[in-house]
Parts: structure tokens; C-alpha cells; sequence
């Protein structure tokens, strides 16, 4: 039985994982420039390229534009807890807490805002950019929306988790009567990849979720994308049993 010879791109892969997996090339780290790669492994700068991209996706590597391809620090993993009134993201890990930076914009209802959030075209919403770091590097992102009116107007730029905007959000909103939520995995969009510096390989958690007041009326949409990488989504029914209480 003839044994399939590697392609020169994934010994070059299986060199470089290597070095990284035996510490002679640290997390942090930044690699040689492509040409001086190219040049000490005696191939093409296409062909080191294609074996960069195989690290790339299994997300050893990451290239930051203007500077080069780094080591990728290990990823801590993230658990998104749904399933109530309160989205809580939750580290594998009590010293992997992220950082949050927020970007408020003020913006007219487009697009799919008009379904989510049930307003006519231009209606004024406010956009809360809210994007994790886990260090420097990216970790996750969400874009929540609001109405105009509902939207507090001292929200910090940083935060150290999504509960602290959701708390910030309370404010003024009524009390929530419902949520849906709805999870989808998908490839990440070019702008996502470019945000979260990801490649398309292990995809994304895109989780929608609508939660409206008493009256019916949609009083937030928030749109999050969890690397599929690092990310999980828990969700937990409790049911009411004859006598009212909850059952375990």
C-alpha cells in the first residue's frame, strides 16, 4: 500500500508547529518575514504562504497587518450562557476574565434592524460596538441595539464583561418579559475575520437575540460572533411543576 508523500506546504507547517510545541518559538512570538521563511526553507514565498494559512487555521498563527505573523497565545474558552433575561458570557477559567471595549454609535433603523426590532425605516437607534480581549488579542464580538430613547448615555469605552453594558442597558429599558434567541454556525465575514483576526476555518457562533418588554414591544437586538475555536453556547430550561415550583 503506497503511502501519500506530504506536500511541501505541510512539512513546512509540521516544522514551524513543531518549534512552536517544543518552546523554541514562544507565544508572542514573532516569526521571520515571509522572504527570510521562503528563503530557509528553500521554496516559493507562495508556497510558505500556503503553509502559514494551514497554521493560520488551525490557529497557531496570526497575522497582524503592517507587522507580521505571531505566535498565537493560547486561547481560553468562553461559554455564552443563554436561556434568560440576562445573557452571561462565562471564562473556562477564574484569571481568564476579557476586557470589553465599547464603540457607541447613534444610527437610523436599516436593513435587518427593521425586522428585528420591529420600527420603520430611519427610526433612531443607538449601536453599542462591544469587542472582548483576551491581552491584546480579540476574543469576540457583539453589536447590540436599541432604541434611540432607551439608550444610556454614559456608557464607559472599556468594561471588564458584556454583563457590565447589559447592566448599563437596564437602566432604562422596562423589564424584560422575553427572549429569543437563535444560534447559527457560519463561516465569519470577511470584516469579522479582519476584526477577530481569524481565519474561516473553524467558523463562528452567530447568536441573534431579541428581548422585548410586556407590551411586545423589541426593546434590544444584539448580534454576537464567538469563534468557533473558543467559544460555547449553554442553554438551561427549568419547568414548573404542578404544585409551582420549579423542578430540577
Amino acid at each position: 500500500m503506497m503511502r501519500s508523500v506530504p506536500s511541501l506546504r505541510h512539512t513546512i507547517a509540521d516544522d514551524i508547529r513543531n518549534k512552536i510545541s517544543t518552546g523554541r518559538i514562544k507565544a508572542g512570538e514573532r516569526l521571520p518575514s515571509e522572504a527570510q521563511l521562503a528563503s530557509s526553507y528553500a521554496v516559493s514565498t507562495a508556497t510558505l504562504r500556503s503553509a502559514l494559512a494551514v497554521l493560520h487555521g488551525e490557529g497557531l498563527v496570526e497575522k497582524i497587518h503592517g507587522k507580521g505573523n505571531f505566535v498565537r497565545y493560547p486561547r481560553r474558552r468562553i461559554t455564552y450562557v443563554g436561556g434568560g433575561l440576562t445573557p452571561r458570557t462565562k471564562p473556562s477559567a477564574p484569571d481568564s476574565a476579557l476586557r470589553v471595549s465599547v464603540r457607541t454609535t447613534h444610527l437610523q433603523a436599516h436593513g435587518q434592524l427593521l425586522g428585528l426590532l420591529g420600527v420603520s425605516a430611519s427610526s433612531p437607534l443607538t449601536e453599542f460596538l462591544c469587542l472582548s480581549h483576551q491581552g491584546k488579542s480579540p476574543h469576540s464580538l457583539a453589536r447590540i441595539y436599541v432604541p434611540h430613547e432607551l439608550a444610556p448615555t454614559d456608557v464607559p469605552a472599556e468594561l471588564h464583561c458584556y454583563e457590565g453594558i447589559e447592566a448599563k442597558l437596564a437602566e432604562l429599558r422596562p423589564p424584560l418579559a422575553e427572549v429569543r434567541e437563535r444560534v447559527s454556525a457560519r463561516p465569519p465575514t470577511p470584516e469579522e475575520a479582519a476584526t477577530l483576526r481569524i481565519s474561516s476555518a473553524p467558523g463562528v457562533l452567530a447568536i441573534t437575540r431579541v428581548a422585548s418588554d410586556h407590551t411586545g414591544r423589541v426593546v434590544e437586538a444584539a448580534l454576537l460572533v464567538l469563534p468557533g475555536d473558543r467559544a460555547d453556547a449553554l442553554f438551561t430550561t427549568r419547568h414548573m411543576t404542578h404544585e409551582g415550583t420549579t423542578g430540577q
